[in-house]
């Protein structure tokens, strides 16, 4: 298992778009992929899962990713966020 912390920069938070971008991403890798935010776990793979977390510009999420190419997983999801799946905003 192996996770890592960001900082959610999206203006407008994970609304549909990011959530989508990244469950699209999450669903190419084999590992279980969770967010946590505050005390609450969700799916990384589903969009449902993920709108309902609430994930607000300035919120800490917490990518922890499970399985046989994890590291992989964890890496291209950080870059991913720090880029703002498919937001344009100056990060």
């Amino acid at each position: 298992m192996v996770s890592s912390k960001i900082v959610v920069k999206n203006p407008n938070g994970f609304h549909l778009r990011p959530a989508g971008m990244f469950c699209k991403i999450a669903i190419e890798f084999r590992s279980k992929i969770t967010i946590s935010i505050e005390n609450t776990r969700v799916n990384g793979k589903s969009v449902l899962s993920v709108l309902g977390a609430c994930i607000k510009t300035g919120d800490e999420i917490e990518i922890i990713c499970e399985g046989e190419d994890e590291e992989k997983a964890l890496a291209v999801l950080i870059k991913a966020v720090e880029e703002g799946l498919g937001d344009k905003f100056n990060a």
